[in-house]
């Protein structure tokens, strides 16, 4: 439990400097599209010959899990990343991180529709509050500027995030966690990079110096911070913590991301949300944490131990 925890910290935070470089890239020309495609696809090659070492030769077990692997790259990678990027080209980064992590919603509604696991009185509580929060983050008097483009990215968002912590903790527990990172930032650079050379996903290079907190830096910069600190060390932590808390517990956790990333975009930005918008984050938060009791209080119907927080 201990290093569970641990592990889902690190990847939260690591996971919130991504708003803060890839503004930087997308203020100097890169579309949402590139910046993903370029984050994953390094961090699919720095990841993969640890991921050849953990492997120990057991390729059996990466083939059984080829179609977890691959649907791991299309939703957690891509989907979710894309959804993101795109979103913090519209939003502010808080408000963006905020839309994404209501995908937490959907992993319960997941394991009510798939797993019979009918959610609990605290359960709709929560789910209800978080809703009322979404509303007043969202701003839809319009005082924040309301860009519904940006809410849809986000949602798209939430899609995939909630496929990042449902599959992180039910693949085959044989497959090491570096060698599922690595394949699926393979999977989703590959089919990024392919959907870029048709035209269907827009795709956008610049190669001289970006504004990074401020400072003017290489555009190498902010691409090594995607790709090693958000990318490789976020992915490989989050898959692990997953495994050792469950797909429940590892996103209640996961939601101190909303906190790391305003923080950092507050230091290095000097961004923040609104009064209001900041208040349905707490909402929003506050109606998670009804969720988590809710589920701790629920009597499962069938042991699950991949999908339980232990």
């Amino acid at each position: 439990m201990r290093l569970g925890l641990m592990l889902a910290l690190l990847s939260a935070a690591t996971f919130g400097t991504s708003g803060i470089f890839a503004r930087s890239l997308l203020d100097a020309g890169w579309t949402a599209g590139s910046a993903v495609a370029v984050r994953v696809g390094l961090g699919a090659l720095l990841l993969a010959v640890p991921a050849i070492v953990a492997m120990r030769g057991r390729w059996a077990v990466l083939r059984r899990s080829m179609g977890a692997v691959t649907l791991f790259g299309l939703l957690a990678i891509a989907a979710a990343q894309v959804g993101y990027f795109n979103a913090v080209q519209r939003l502010p980064i808080g408000v963006a991180l905020l839309l994404e992590y209501s995908g937490i919603l959907l992993v319960v509604l997941w394991m009510w529709a798939v797993h019979g696991q009918r959610p609990a009185r605290l359960t709709v509580a929560g789910a209800v509050t978080a809703l009322a929060g979404l509303a007043l983050v969202l701003d839809l008097t319009g005082g924040a500027g309301f860009d519904p483009i940006g809410v849809m990215w986000g949602l798209i968002a939430a899609v995939g995030l909630a496929g990042y912590f449902v599959l992180s903790a039910r693949v085959d527990p044989e497959l090491p966690s570096i060698a599922l990172a690595s394949g699926g930032m393979a999977v989703g650079a590959v089919l990024l990079f392919a959907l870029g050379g048709v035209g269907v996903l827009p795709m956008a290079f610049t190669f001289g110096e970006v504004t990074l907190a401020g400072h003017q830096v290489s555009w190498l910069v902010p691409i090594a911070g995607l790709a090693v600190v958000a990318a490789t060390i976020a992915y490989v932590s989050g898959i692990g913590a997953a495994r050792l808390l469950g797909a429940s517990l590892s996103s209640f956790v996961g939601l101190t991301e909303v906190l790391f990333a305003v923080l950092f975009a507050w230091l290095f930005l000097a961004e923040l949300p609104t009064v209001l918008q900041l208040a349905g984050g707490v909402l929003i938060i506050g109606g998670i944490v009804l969720v988590r009791l809710g589920m701790d209080r629920r009597p499962a119907p069938a042991p699950e131990p991949a999908m339980t927080a232990g």
